[in-house]
């Protein structure tokens, strides 16, 4: 393994691949390259995604199925973003989605890789974080695709029965990050293949490894104000899970999930709350997280043999987070956030007309859209004021 090429800035035309995975810092990452997106070829750089995730296309790419109830992406959408990749000409061009570590086979991954321009061009990058800060995190955003599962049952199933596989496949495809990068390595050879393990105690040392792996300026990159994505609380989850198994027990289409739910009552709650002091964040029992450190400990030991180049430090795999005290308090939801909730639930079937279209979410929306939608919203608080 090899960390004495850390401050290396990648050849000119490169197009790093940023592959996630899910829960590692790739929301801050791609909001501040879209924040910085007209700026960018000043320095030689471009981010040719339309909007801050290209999720549809790399959804395509992997030929995975979309949200619960959103639509389905198609290869247009792979297409599109292909073509504004090779209009980047000679710039060093930066594609970032988390779904890309989704991709379920070598035949895939080599597919993405030649039509991204080939080896000779292609850079992948994946960010990691410590196992046992995953997945609480994993875990909700499920949550928030349907899942009806409680925590400490569905770590029943992905750390204590073989194979690991239910109630999310995905997981563990995701998430066990040497074979992960073992994958990819295999395709565009390691010396191609950079690792970064973010360190949460240096809250800008994602982004400082982004400037110098593109040649940016010091502080160039910085991260975009986002709570549309922020991790719910434990109350919050709870709520929503319940929901699903009474969305799920009454048959209800899927599409009324993505535009009521997610896209509505989730959504809103998420813009327009902040957890407080009194939130319960998601507990992660002690036996769940010692097993996440001996995984992480095989995973760095993993990762270390196989040649790529690894920014930071690897024993953070491992790492055992403080647990809080047992006594805490119990999960609380605020009325405030139950009828934000309510509300966004109730102006999503408002404001669409019968027989539309799921709404699209934050990723699919133009930048012009996000400005004056945005703009609509801190004129109505300060009218509020």
């Amino acid at each position: 393994m090899e960390t004495d090429r850390t401050k290396e800035t990648l050849p000119a035309g490169t197009r790093l691949l940023h592959i996630g995975p899910h829960k590692t810092g790739t929301t801050a990452v791609q909001g501040a390259l879209f924040a910085a997106k007209e700026r960018l070829p000043e320095h030689g750089v471009a981010f040719p995604a339309h909007s801050r995730h290209p999720m549809e296309a790399a959804l395509a790419a992997c030929t995975r199925p979309a949200k619960m109830g959103d639509t389905a992406p198609t290869d247009r959408h792979w297409t599109r973003l292909l073509e504004q990749v090779r209009a980047t000409g000679t710039q060093t061009s930066v594609i970032s989605s988390e779904f890309f570590a989704d991709a379920p086979d070598d035949g895939t991954i080599t597919r993405i890789v030649e039509q991204l321009g080939g080896t000779a061009r292609v850079h992948v990058l994946v960010t990691l974080r410590p196992l046992a800060k995953i997945m609480p995190s994993q875990w909700q955003q499920y949550v928030q695709n349907g899942l009806r599962m409680g925590y400490e049952d569905w770590l029943e199933h992905m750390l204590r029965k073989p194979p690991y596989e239910q109630p999310n496949p995905s997981f563990w495809q995701r998430h066990r990050h040497d074979r992960l990068v073992e994958r990819w390595a295999r395709t565009v050879g390691p010396e191609r293949v950079t690792v970064v393990v973010v360190d949460d105690r240096d809250r800008g040392g994602l982004m400082r490894t982004f400037e110098t792996l593109l040649g940016l300026p010091v502080n160039f990159l910085h991260p975009a104000a986002d709570t549309v994505n922020r991790s719910l609380t434990l109350a919050e989850t709870e709520m929503l899970r319940n929901l699903n198994v009474e969305f799920r027990g009454n048959g209800l289409p899927e599409e009324l999930y993505s535009r009521l739910v997610r896209n509505g009552a989730v959504l809103h709650m998420k813009n327009s709350c902040s957890p407080t002091p009194r939130d319960v964040k998601i507990p992660t029992p002690r036996w769940a997280v010692e097993a996440a450190g001996a995984i992480g400990a095989e995973m760095a030991e993993r990762i270390r043999t196989l040649g790529v180049r690894v920014i930071g430090d690897p024993a953070l795999l491992s790492a055992v987070p403080e647990l809080p005290l047992p006594a805490g308090p119990e999960p609380w939801i605020s009325p405030e956030a139950a009828a934000r909730a309510l509300y966004g639930a109730l102006a999503a079937a408002a404001s669409a007309p019968r027989g539309a279209n799921p709404a699209r979410t934050v990723h699919q929306t133009s930048s012009k859209e996000l400005v004056r939608v945005l703009g609509h919203r801190c004129l109505k608080r300060l009218g509020r004021r």
